[in-house]
């Protein structure tokens, strides 16, 4: 009778509907759901900003911060021209972490790019609207405008800043 109980037992636990830890695939999150994501990207934000802060106090050179939440070593770089969606451009740069530890040896490089058509992250897009040819800048990127939670899977961890140094050809 006992092993009946205990089979009987185990059988209605096994048969409760357990919350999902994430939801299914084209699924909608409820509100608890994104509150509680809206909340991780703003600290994370948060903090980033801090250790950004902190990081660039220790630097020989200056850095700027961008409208984009982005910083720049280029105090008039928002001051130049601006380029308008169709205008092309090349340009290439490396990615480093806040170690200075190039993330890939060899730089991305694109050529006759169409702004308005970019497949970039933001800030370089937008460092790239106000740089000239020849010109050369250092970004530093908190993760949300990186690759943020997912990182891309090689180099890249998820959460985690970047500097880009970033060329005009």
């Amino acid at each position: 009778m006992k092993k009946l109980i205990v089979f009987y037992s185990l059988l209605m636990i096994g048969c409760v509907e357990h919350a999902p830890t994430h939801p299914p695939v084209g699924g909608i999150l409820s509100e608890k759901d994104l509150d509680i994501s809206k909340n991780r990207s703003k600290n994370l934000n948060i903090l980033e900003r801090g250790q950004i802060e902190d990081w660039i106090k220790n630097q020989n050179e200056d850095f700027y911060p961008m409208k984009m939440n982005y910083w720049v070593n280029d105090a008039n770089l928002q001051n130049q021209n601006r380029k308008s969606n169709g205008d092309s451009i090349s340009y290439l740069y490396y990615i480093y972490d806040f170690d200075w530890v190039k993330l890939y040896e060899t730089p991305i490089e694109n050529k006759n790019v169409v702004f308005g058509h970019f497949q970039e992250l933001k800030p370089i897009e937008d460092a790239l609207r106000y740089m000239g040819k020849d010109q050369e800048v250092t970004l530093l990127i908190p993760s949300a405008l990186g690759y943020g939670t997912y990182g891309d899977n090689d180099q890249i961890s998820n959460d985690m800043p970047l500097i880009i140094k970033l060329k005009v050809l």
